[in-house]
This record gives structure tokens, sequence and C-alpha cells, in this order.
């Protein structure tokens, strides 16, 4: 081999490489946005609500808000799982209001967010956080599987829906969900080949995990929704088993329950009545 062709071949790997590296890079900032604990009044938690802290099977720290039902017995309990941005300081309104409306509700760090330990790499980072969440309600809290909603918003919807298709549960809200990480990426990076889409570390198959939830589902999603386009919804809403039930929120965006209020969470209630009372779901 001469030098030349060597060099050649050299500069290719590095390019590589670097090409591999940079879409890793690029999809970690795209997937993460993680803020972290800065003391303050936000960190109080809402009414009826309390500390906690449990542990994810690698030993981090998770922080999370339990929220007592304002009327007890609770209706239900509900494992709220948030979205890539934040922490739980901006969903511990949502808990209290669900609260509200009858339900005990966990609202929880994953790993690097808030007060929660650790930082995330990967998807399955977030599964074992969802696992170790699951597992706090119904060991420590005394919660029932079969009155155990799972709920995610955004990338939280990736936590909820694998957690669907592997443990027992009450019903499944899927609030601006997506599909999986390569139709994000077709959306996000059309500059990307398909065939690429294999290099990124995350493939969030929550459209093909859905064949296995065999409890009533709820999609919701907006017309306007600039994050994760509307179509994604309809596909898991395809994807999903019956019993099952889609709404489409015309000129709903990303956040659909803080834009929504009252009505959003009538909606829910409606589906949750329906689901938590009917004998054949």
């Amino acid at each position: 081999m001469n030098g030349r062709l060597f060099r050649l071949l050299i500069s290719i790997s590095v390019s590589s490489l670097l090409f591999v590296f940079g879409l890793r890079w690029l999809e970690y900032a795209m997937t993460y946005h993680p803020a972290g604990y800065v003391p303050g009044a936000n960190w109080t938690p809402p009414a009826n609500g309390a500390d906690v802290w449990f542990k994810a099977a690698n030993g981090e720290q998770l922080h999370g808000w339990f929220v007592r039902a304002t009327q007890q017995p609770a209706l239900a309990t509900i494992l709220h799982c948030h979205g890539n941005g934040g922490n739980l300081t901006n969903v511990g309104w949502v808990a209290e209001a669900l609260a509200k409306r009858g339900y005990d509700v966990l609202v929880f760090d994953y790993r690097g967010y808030g007060r929660s330990t650790g930082k995330l790499t990967d998807e399955l980072g977030l599964y074992a956080d969802g696992d170790a969440a699951y597992d706090f309600l119904v060991r420590e809290r005394g919660a029932k599987p079969e009155r155990l909603v799972l709920y995610g918003q955004s990338l939280g919807t990736t936590v909820a829906i694998d957690l669907a298709a592997r443990r027992r549960g009450a019903a499944l809200i899927i609030e601006s969900g997506l599909s999986s990480a390569s139709e994000m990426a077709a959306r996000a990076l059309p500059w990307l080949p398909g065939w690429l889409h294999w290099l990124g570390k995350n493939r969030f198959e929550s459209a093909r995990k859905l064949a296995g939830v065999h409890y009533p589902v709820l999609i919701t999603h907006g017309t306007r929704d600039e994050v994760i386009p509307v179509e994604l919804g309809r596909k898991l809403f395809a994807a999903a088993n019956e019993p099952k039930r889609l709404e489409i929120i015309e000129g709903g965006d990303h956040n659909l329950i803080g834009n929504g209020g009252e009505q959003y969470l009538g909606v829910i209630a409606n589906f949750l009545h329906t689901s938590l009372n009917n004998p054949d779901n």
C-alpha cells in the first residue's frame, strides 16, 4: 500500500468517526434538555404533596413528588412521565390538577434532571427510571396495578409505553407522542439518509411496543404540534390495540394540557372514568 492510499484511508476513517460522534452528540442534544436543581420556592411540593425518593436499578437516587387525591380513597394512581425538558417543577401543577380530580399522582425526575442523581445516556436509562417509579408506587405506596394509570407526555410517552408493554396497568395516556426515533429523525433531520438512522443510540420503538399493550389507550395530539408532528400520533393510534381512543386537538400545540386547561383535563377524566369502571377493559 503506497503512502497516498494509506493517508486517504486514514482520512476516511477519521472522518467517519467524527461523523458518528457528531451525530451522537446531535442526537443527545436534541433528545435531552435537563434542568438541574436550583434551590427556590418552586421546589415546594404542590398541595397534598410530599418529596419522595427511590432508587433506580443502578443505584441512582431519583426524586419525585407524590400528590395525594383531594378526596380519599383515590379513584386510582397516576404515574406521570414528563417530557425531555426542565424538571418536575414544570409539571407539579399537573399533578395538583389531577389530584383535585380524585387521583393520587407521582411526578418524578429522570436521572440527571432536578434533584435526581446521575445522567441519562440512552433510552435504557429512561426505561429503568420508569421501572423504579412503577415499583415505588406498587411496593411503597400500595398502588394496585389494576388501578395504576401510566401517563406520558412527549419524550415521557416512550417511558409510559415501554412500561405498559411490560407491566400491568389500568390505562395508558399518550400525549404528544412519537412513534419511533427513526421517524422523528426523518422529520427533524431530513438531510440524513434513512439507512444511517441505525447509528443513533435510541430506537424509541413506541408504535411497535403498543402491540403488547392490552388495556385502554388514550392518544392525544395537537394539529399545530411543531415538535412532534400529529402524523406520528396517528401512527401510534393505528398500532394500538382496542380499546383505544384518539383525540386530535384542533389548533393544539405540543403542550396540550398546558393550553387546554380544564377542557383538556375533562377529556382525560372522561377516558379514565370509562376505562376504570368498565369491567370488560
